[in-house]
């Protein structure tokens, strides 16, 4: 499937409209005698187990069913950790129905969850694994909860798409972890930005600046392959690096708020504190100027280092006043949510389960995958310090993947050098 300007304008529309459906268009869903539906969790770290019980909190009449990961210890920890909360949360107990023979373990674990009786897979593995997984729900029939990122480069990207339109297609349901989208407070105040409330939106800022993260250390049994998946945040092909696997969150809210995707990006980026090789070979640092196509832009800015100042918000400036986006508006139309606070983290998944017992699934497919697209244009652009057009990323043919899935040897890439690092690049090419 190739992409052209015309079909990226298309996406555009299309991800710009599913994001104006009235959150009210599903509530009759939350209020009908709910069917069952039973999840199937493909992923099952920290990500996976949480968006499980994010779900089961969410909306009654839901189970789990099934689990699958690629690695057996952690599927046991999960299903240890489920067990224990089974014991202490009566409600999550009657949702609980795992059994030994809906249990999966190695590469095809995926497949033989989607083989089950499940109605509804949960994807929390890998981003690198993301689009592949997206095919296979959509070819299986069932709906969907994926994490962010879904796509790490321009091949997985293109899989996402047409995993995106099956999911369409099919009527399917596909919400992705883009959990801003559902706070009830980023929609009020974002409606109100789109019906004038800081007049024409200007520019903005968006952030998520924070400290370090996990690692863990290597093991002697341990091939390239299980070491890089068991530190996959560290590694490009595995994760995006962090402005497509975390800061994503923020770019989509620019997104969002502009009702519109950049078309070009000039960054700069590197790595300042996390230079030893357990960190692979991502950047610690970005900071990217996105241009839209009537001129407006937006900076962005992530960074992963200790001891720094954190920020992890959206402001934007309009003609009559700015917005955080998150709660309130400054200016003229001074204003302050107040809607209640929900968990956005549990809003997505009741919002997809009302969406689909109301009969109209939601579909974030489109919208995900395109806030994905600009992510990663952020990092092409820092990792080759060079300004880059959308289309100019869309017709490179960038696939990072490793070339088989695998345990063995696997060679670390080089970290990006800008003004060396090539736009259409491959994994077995180097970097």
């Amino acid at each position: 499937m190739s992409i052209t300007r015309r079909t990226f304008a298309q996406l555009t529309a299309a991800a710009a409209a599913a994001a104006a459906l009235p959150q009210q268009a599903f509530a009759i869903g939350r209020r009908r005698n709910a069917d069952p539906i039973r999840i199937g969790v493909i992923g099952c770290g920290g990500r996976g187990t949480g968006a499980a019980r994010n779900a089961v909190e969410a909306s009654e009449n839901v189970f789990i069913t099934a689990l699958g990961d690629l690695f057996p210890d952690r599927l046991a920890e999960a299903r240890t950790g489920f067990e224990k909360t089974a014991a202490e949360n009566p409600r999550f107990k009657a949702a609980y129905k795992v059994t030994p023979e809906t249990v999966f373990t190695g590469w095809d674990a995926y497949r033989k969850v989607l083989a089950t009786d499940c109605d509804l897979i949960i994807l929390a593995t890998p981003p690198a694994f993301r689009s592949e997984h997206l095919l296979a729900t959509a070819n299986a029939g069932k709906h969907v909860f994926a994490e962010k990122p879904v796509a790490v480069d321009v091949a997985t990207a293109v899989r996402a798409l047409e995993a995106a339109d099956l999911f369409k297609a099919k009527g399917l349901g596909y919400v992705a972890g883009t959990q801003r989208r559902h706070d009830h407070r980023y929609q009020d105040i974002i409606q109100r930005v789109h019906d004038g409330a800081i007049g024409e939106v200007i520019t903005g800022s968006v952030y998520w600046n924070q400290g370090g993260l996990w690692s863990n250390p290597r093991k002697p049994e341990w091939s390239d392959m299980e070491f890089q998946l068991r530190n996959w945040l560290y590694y490009t092909w595995a994760s995006g690096d962090h402005i497509v696997e975390q800061h994503v969150h923020n770019i989509d809210v620019a997104n969002w708020v502009l009702g519109a995707y950049p078309v070009k990006a000039t960054a700069m980026g590197g790595r300042g504190t996390r230079t030893d090789p357990i960190y692979g070979h991502i950047f610690d640092h970005f900071a990217v100027e996105f241009e839209y196509a009537d001129g407006r832009r937006i900076t962005s800015w992530c960074r992963q280092q200790d001891g720094t100042m954190s920020r992890v918000r959206e402001e934007f400036t309009g003609t009559l006043g700015r917005t955080n986006a998150a709660d309130r508006i400054e200016g003229r139309n001074a204003y302050a949510s107040t809607r209640p606070q929900v968990n956005p983290y549990v809003e997505e998944h009741r919002d997809l389960v009302a969406s689909i017992r109301a009969g109209a699934p939601l579909n974030e497919g489109h919208q995900i995958v395109k806030s994905n697209l600009a992510a990663i244009l952020g990092r092409e652009s820092a990792y080759t310090g060079q300004t880059i057009s959308m289309d100019d990323l869309m017709k490179a043919p960038l696939n990072i993947l490793p070339p088989a899935w695998e345990f063995g040897t696997l060679a670390v890439p080089a970290v990006p050098t800008p003004g060396e690092t090539r736009l259409d690049r491959t994994f077995t090419e180097g970097w």
